[in-house]
């Protein structure tokens, strides 16, 4: 006698998962409509009997439920202010005009503090007029799984710093973090810069996370050491108050320790290797002289500090339409596997690194 057939039977015989099959049978869940029509195809042919009620009267020819209307908004989660110097400013303007261009509108809501701790969505949001959410800058581990569990196509333009963390159940884009790290810390080593140090709070964002790690990878390729004292990499907002003055003397005091200071300091973005610049000098350290300073963004500011910064461009358009593609492919197929995407970073030497 033959064996019953099986959800696991369908998606095996599909190549889907479990869950997409279950979903598709029992009318629950986000599914496209071609592949809940695919599921629904395979399971007749294969003799599959438990239907839901729906898929019943939809087999028999009988009036169904009608579909959902299509929705046309995207909803945008900032978790801080995003200032022009900033570089999803850029990202924002060609992830809005794309969407436009697709017949999707926009919202913008601002997260608060106090939203993001007691996990609550904006007043004004309405879920069930949205078809998709992007977050930028929320780096809460526990409110970006709450939002996870809304059951919304979800795309995170960076996120929380992972650690031993579980994955988030989402779409992931972020810059390429590693490559041009490792093709700085060689070029350094080839000028016989062999102290580089790391600057920057590194557990802030997925991306401060990685560029730390990829730094201290890059030193091990090239069998150097990370000494502890060189890697000031404290959060400023773990200092009392957590404003720059106290950044600041976080990082006078630690360099003001060091036996010898590091040939070369590589800073987490931009904006820390501005404040390294300003406590370095302050210490009557010499930019390129004493140490070389690299950060991360190729923001405004790098082009007019003196000395102008070495750092690592991020192409902002085309995280942009990166991020596009990856929430509409979504909202048109939710059943697909989560997705990482990096987009490619590039080294521009300077006069903080003597060009």
């Amino acid at each position: 006698m033959a064996s019953k057939v099986t959800i696991q039977d369908i998606a095996d015989a599909l190549g889907v998962s479990r869950n997409t099959v279950s979903k598709a049978i029992n009318n629950t869940g986000v599914l496209a409509a071609a592949t809940r029509d695919k599921v629904l195809k395979k399971a007749q042919e294969m003799g599959y009997k438990q239907f839901s009620y729906l898929n019943i009267a939809e087999a028999a020819g009988l009036p169904t439920v009608p579909e959902v209307e299509e929705k046309h908004e995207i909803a945008l989660f900032l978790g801080s202010f995003i200032g022009g110097s900033h570089f999803a400013s850029t990202m924002l303007d060609k992830f809005q005009k794309e969407l436009s261009q697709l017949g999707y509108s926009l919202i913008m809501y601002r997260v608060t503090e106090e939203e993001m701790e007691e996990l609550r969505l904006p007043v004004s949001f309405r879920p069930e007029r949205i078809a998709g959410i992007a977050c930028v800058e929320v780096f809460d581990h526990e409110y970006c799984r709450m939002l996870c569990r809304l059951n919304l196509p979800l795309l995170f333009v960076d996120s929380p710093a992972d650690g031993f963390e579980a994955p988030l159940e989402a779409d992931l884009l972020y810059m390429d973090n590693r490559t041009e790290i490792y093709r700085f810390v060689k070029e350094m080593v080839q000028r016989g810069k062999k102290r580089i140090g790391f600057a920057g709070p590194y557990m802030h964002c997925q991306s401060f996370y990685e560029r730390y790690m990829n730094y201290r990878n890059a030193m091990h390729l090239m069998g150097l050491p990370c000494p502890e004292e060189y890697c000031l990499i404290e959060d400023k907002h773990s200092h009392s108050g957590g404003g720059r003055e106290d950044y600041h003397k976080y990082l006078a005091e630690h360099i003001s320790r060091m036996e010898k200071l590091p040939d070369v300091f590589i800073c987490a973005n931009d904006a820390t290797a501005v404040d390294m610049m300003q406590v370095l000098h302050s210490l009557d350290y010499s930019i390129p002289g004493d140490v070389y300073l690299c950060g991360f963004d190729d923001s405004p500011e790098s082009r007019v500090v003196a000395p102008p910064l070495t750092t690592i461009h991020i192409h902002s358009q085309d995280i942009g339409l990166s991020a596009v593609q990856l929430l509409v492919s979504r909202i048109k197929e939710p059943s697909l596997n989560y997705r990482t995407v990096y987009v490619e970073t590039n080294l521009i030497f300077r006069e903080s690194t003597e060009g």
